[in-house]
């Protein structure tokens, strides 16, 4: 899953992946807590980290990268 926030609180904007159906399990936070996600709401890691490298390199989301924005 990747998340955008601006700032602490704030419910951000995070990468989808439209045609995706189902549910992932097995996501455990530091404190322990156990998610589920949809899959649309989750991206293959090799999506994932291009698109990290896009914000991180760039500031922005790529292009053509699909998100969701939570605010």
């Amino acid at each position: 899953m990747v998340s955008l926030l601006d700032e602490e609180g704030d419910p951000g904007e995070h990468a989808v992946d439209p045609g995706a159906e189902g549910t992932s399990g097995g996501f455990v936070l530091s404190n322990g807590q156990h998610d589920e996600y949809r899959d649309e709401d989750t991206v293959p890691l090799e999506e994932a980290l291009r698109i990290v490298g896009h914000l991180v390199g760039e500031g922005s989301w790529p292009p053509d990268a699909s998100r969701a924005v939570d605010r």
